[in-house]
C-alpha cells in the first residue's frame, strides 16, 4: 500500500477502504399470512409505515408486502422513498423470479427497481429497510414501463433500421461496475435474428442485450478487424421487449455514439430484383453500385434465386477486391444464415457459406457489402459440396428442448454432411436454459460413436467413449440460454449405420447432489478499523466484515452460530473463543469460513520449511497478533466438509503454506507473502479481495447458473477480477522494493468441481 507505515518491525496498511454497498444478495422472507399482503395496481401509489408489530424478514427487518398481477414481458418500475428509513425493495414472482434494490443512486437511500416480468402471474413487492429495526413512513409507487429516464441524451425506444443517436455523460446512471450507461428498448419478432451495433469515435463501446431468454454482452466486434465498436447478433426468443444497454469499456468514458438495430443482414422480405437464377456449378459476376437496391442499413445488394432440394449440400462464395463482401442466404421456414469473412481464414475478407438446405423450395442468395455505400465488382460462385465442416449452417430447430427431453433414431449414411476430416454427421438443434444440467447419450451397434455439442456462451463439449465402451455420453451444465447444436458422428471417417440419441435433464453428479443447501456456512468474520492505540487506525475495514456477514445472511447461507468481531471485540482471545464455539457446532456437511480485513505484519523466526525467508506472517488484532503457524493450529480443530481462509491484509500469502496443509482447505490471500495490499478505492472497499469475495459468493461467481458455486468458479471469478481490476495496482515489500499486487490462491486437495456453497435454495 502506498504510504504504508512501519508496524512492529513489519509493515501495515493505512486507509483500508470505504463504505461498501451490497452488490447482490437476497433477504429471506418469513412465511407471511395472506392478510399481510395488500393488493396494489399498476400506476398506483400507497403510503405505508414500517413499525414494531409488522411482519419481519428472517434477518430482522420489518416488511410490508403488496401483490399485483403481471404478464410475461411486461416492464414494471417500483420506487420506494422515505425520509425516515433507508429503503430496500424486492420483487418476487413465478418460477423463482427475484430482484432487489437498495439505493437508487450512489448516496441515495431511496430504492428504485425496473424489471421485465418473466412470466404471467402474481408478483409480491416487499417494502423493507436496509438494516434491522428501522421504522418510519414511506411511499411506494408501481408504474408500467421505465421510471425516470437514464439519460436525457440517450435511451428510450430504439428505432429499427435507422441510426439511433446517443450521448454518454456524467449525468447518466451507472452500471454496477461504474460505467455510464443508457438504456434502450424494442419489441422484436419471435424467431427473428437481430444485429445490434454500437459505434463511437469518442469512447470504447460496450454493448449488452437483456430480455426474456436472451443475455448477451460484447466488447469488440470480432468481425470488425481491429475495430473497438461493439456488435451482438441474437435470435428473438419470445414475445416481449428486449433492453439494449449502451455503455463503455472503461469507467468514466463519455461521448457521442450511434446505436444501429436491424434484422440480420438487414433482411426483411427481399424481392429477387437485379439478379437472376443461379444453379450449383455456376459462377456469375456482378457489380454493387449507386442505383442498386439497398438493405435497411444502407448497403447496396443484388439478390439471386436458387432452387434447392431438402438435404442438398452447397457452397456459396462471394469475392471482391474492391469492397468487403457480405453474404447471406434465406429460404423456406425462416431459414437464414449469413457470413462476413470466410471462417477458415483462407480467403481473407471474402465470404463463404457451406450449408445443408433444410427444405425443398426457393432460396435467395444476397450479395452485399459489410459497410454501407461500398461499391465495386464481385464474383458469386455456387457449387455442390460433398465435404462440409463442423460450422456448416444448421436447419432451424423443431421445438426440441432439454427440459422436454429428446429421444430419436437416425442413420449415418454416405449422403450425410461430412466433416473436414471425413466423418459423416447428423446435426440436431435443442434449446436449453442457463444452469440446466443436461445429459446426452449416443448409442450404436454399427459404428464407434462420437458426440459433440456447441452452443451460446462458448459452450463446447465432445465425447468419444462414454461409460459403455464405444457409446458416447456428455453430462454438463449449460452456460447460457439458447439453441445448442448436437452433432452425431463417428470416431473414424466413413463409418455408417443406425444410432439412437437421447437428451434431457441430468440428475448431476453425486458430489453435487450431496451438497446440502440452507445456512451451512459457519463463519468467523473479523474486521478492525479502531485499533485503540495498538496500531494505526484503518478506515472501513470493520465494515468489510459486517458487509460480508450481511450479504451471506441475506443470501440465506449463513448459519446463526456465525460470529462477527470488529474493533474492540476483535482481540486475540476473542478470535480463539470464536474458533472454539464455531468448531463445536460446524459438522461434516458444513463449510467453515474465516475472514479477516485489517493490518498484516511479519515477525522474525528461525528459517524452516514453512518459513524459507525467516519471517512469519501475522494478522494484527486489537490487542495482539496471530501468526500463520497459530492459525494452522486453529484450523486443525475443525471437522467440516470444506474450510476457507480469506485474508485481506499485507503479506497474507505467507499463510498459505501453514494453513492449507490438509485436504478440504482453500486459502485466498490478497497479496504475496512479501508484499503489501492496497485499498480498493475504485470500489470504495477496504480491499479488492473483500469486495470481490462478497460479490462472488452472493451470485457473480455462479457462472453456469446452477446455484452451486464451485471452487473452480469462485477462484476463476477472483482471478479474473484481479486480472482486470488489480493488474496495474502497485505495491511494495517491507524494504521498499516495488511490484504489483496479485491474488494468491491455494486449493490444496480441493477439486475444481467441489461445491463451496449452494445459493438461492433452501
Amino acid at each position: 500500500m502506498a504510504g504504508s507505515e512501519r508496524l512492529f518491525g513489519g509493515w501495515g496498511r493505512v486507509m483500508r477502504g470505504c463504505l461498501v454497498t451490497l452488490a447482490t444478495g437476497l433477504m429471506a422472507l418469513t412465511a407471511l399470512p395472506a392478510s399481510a399482503q395488500d393488493p396494489i395496481r399498476l400506476g398506483g401509489e400507497v403510503q405505508g409505515r414500517l413499525q414494531a408489530g409488522d411482519a419481519q424478514l428472517t434477518s430482522g427487518e420489518y416488511v410490508d408486502v403488496y401483490v399485483f398481477e403481471g404478464r410475461a414481458g411486461q416492464q414494471v418500475t417500483v420506487r420506494m422513498s422515505s425520509s425516515d428509513v433507508d429503503s430496500y425493495v424486492m420483487i418476487r414472482g413465478p418460477s423463482g423470479f427475484a430482484e432487489f434494490n437498495d439505493d437508487r443512486d450512489e448516496g441515495d437511500v431511496d430504492s428504485q427497481l425496473t424489471v421485465r416480468l418473466p412470466a404471467s402471474g402474481q408478483y409480491r413487492i416487499q417494502a423493507t429497510t436496509f438494516a434491522p429495526g428501522e421504522s418510519g413512513r414511506y411511499t411506494l409507487s408501481v408504474l408500467e414501463g421505465v421510471g425516470p429516464p437514464i439519460s436525457a441524451q440517450g435511451g428510450g425506444r430504439a428505432q429499427e433500421g435507422t441510426a439511433n443517436a446517443g450521448q454518454l455523460n456524467g449525468s447518466d446512471e451507472t452500471i454496477s461496475s461504474g460505467e455510464y450507461a443508457d438504456s434502450w428498448s424494442f419489441t422484436g419478432t419471435p424467431g427473428q435474428t437481430y444485429v445490434v451495433r454500437l459505434n463511437s469515435a469518442e469512447f470504447d463501446p460496450y454493448l449488452m442485450v437483456r430480455g426474456v431468454g436472451v443475455q448477451e454482452d460484447n466488447d469488440d466486434d470480432q468481425t470488425g478487424r481491429g475495430s473497438r465498436n461493439s456488435r451482438i447478433q441474437f435470435v428473438m426468443p419470445d414475445t416481449g421487449e428486449v433492453s439494449i444497454i449502451t455503455t463503455s469499456y472503461e469507467v468514466g468514458e463519455t461521448g457521442a455514439y450511434t446505436l444501429i438495430l436491424e434484422e440480420a443482414g438487414g433482411t426483411t422480405a427481399i424481392a429477387a430484383t437485379g439478379g437472376s437464377i443461379v444453379r450449383p456449378g455456376q459462377a456469375v459476376t456482378g457489380r454493387l453500385d449507386v442505383g442498386n437496391d439497398t438493405l435497411r442499413s444502407g448497403e447496396y445488394m443484388t439478390v439471386y434465386t436458387l432452387h434447392g432440394q431438402a438435404g442438398d449440400h452447397i457452397e456459396v462464395t462471394l469475392r471482391s477486391d474492391q469492397f468487403d463482401p457480405y453474404l447471406f442466404v434465406q429460404g423456406p421456414g425462416d431459414f437464414a444464415v449469413a457470413n462476413d469473412d470466410d471462417e477458415t481464414g483462407e480467403d481473407g475478407v471474402n465470404s463463404r457459406l457451406v450449408l445443408t438446405l433444410p427444405a425443398t423450395g426457393e432460396y435467395q442468395i444476397v450479395a452485399t457489402s459489410y459497410q454501407p455505400g461500398e461499391t465495386g465488382t464481385y464474383r458469386l460462385s455456387v457449387s455442390s459440396s460433398d465435404a462440409g465442416s463442423v460450422q456448416t449452417a444448421v436447419s432451424p430447430r423443431a421445438g426440441n428442448s432439454f427440459a422436454g427431453g429428446v429421444s430419436l433414431s437416425g442413420m449415418l449414411s454416405g449422403s450425410d454432411e461430412q466433416l473436414t476430416t471425413g466423418e459423416y454427421a447428423d446435426r440436431y438443434v435443442i434449446t436449453g436454459r442457463r444452469g440446466e444440467r443436461v445429459a446426452l447419450d449416443l448409442q450404436s451397434d454399427a459404428f464407434d460413436t462420437y458426440l459433440m455439442l456447441r452452443g451460446p456462451g462458448d459452450a463446447s463439449a465432445d465425447n468419444d467413449d462414454g461409460p459403455d465402451g464405444t457409446n458416447s455420453r456428455i453430462d454438463m451444465i449449460l452456460p447460457a440460454d439458447g439453441d445448442y447444436t448436437v452433432s452425431v458422428t463417428s470416431y473414424g471417417p466413413g463409418e455408417v449405420g443406425p444410432y439412437s440419441l437421447t437428451a434431457g435433464l441430468s440428475l448431476g453428479t453425486p458430489r453435487q447432489a450431496g451438497v446440502r443447501g440452507g445456512p451451512r456456512v459457519f463463519a468467523i468474520m473479523v474486521g478492525v478499523s479502531d485499533y485503540g492505540g495498538y496500531a494505526s487506525d484503518l478506515a472501513y475495514t470493520a465494515d468489510d466484515a459486517l458487509k460480508l456477514a450481511e450479504a451471506l445472511r441475506r443470501e440465506g447461507v449463513l448459519n446463526p452460530a456465525s460470529i462477527v468481531l470488529t474493533d474492540a471485540d476483535a482481540t486475540v482471545g476473542g478470535v480463539r473463543r470464536a474458533f472454539a464455539e464455531v468448531a463445536a457446532q460446524a459438522g461434516p456437511d458444513d463449510i467453515f469460513l474465516f475472514f479477516f480485513s485489517g493490518h498484516g505484519s511479519q515477525q522474525s523466526v528461525a528459517v524452516s520449511g514453512n518459513e524459507l525467508d525467516g519471517l512469519a506472517e501475522t494478522i494484527v488484532l486489537r490487542d495482539g497478533q496471530i501468526t500463520d503457524a497459530e492459525m494452522a493450529e486453529l484450523f486443525a480443530s475443525l471437522d467440516t466438509r470444506l474450510s476457507l481462509i480469506v485474508l485481506d491484509s499485507c503479506f497474507s500469502g505467507g499463510f498459505a503454506r501453514n494453513v492449507v496443509n490438509r485436504p478440504g482447505v482453500i486459502g485466498l490471500f490478497s497479496s504475496e507473502e512479501d508484499l503489501t495490499s492496497q485499498v480498493a478505492v475504485k470500489f470504495q472497499a477496504g480491499g479488492y479481495l473483500s469486495h470481490f469475495l462478497r460479490t462472488g459468493l452472493t451470485g457473480e461467481a455462479n457462472y453456469d447458473g446452477d446455484d452451486l458455486i464451485t471452487a473452480g468458479e469462485l477462484t476463476t471469478y477472483l482471478r479474473r477480477k484481479f486480472a482486470s481490476e488489480v493488474m496495474d495496482v502497485q505495491t511494495q515489500t517491507m524494504d521498499g522494493q516495488r511490484s504489483y499486487q496479485h491474488l494468491v490462491v491455494e486449493r490444496g486437495g480441493v477439486q475444481v468441481d467441489d461445491v463451496v456453497i449452494r445459493i438461492g435454495r433452501g
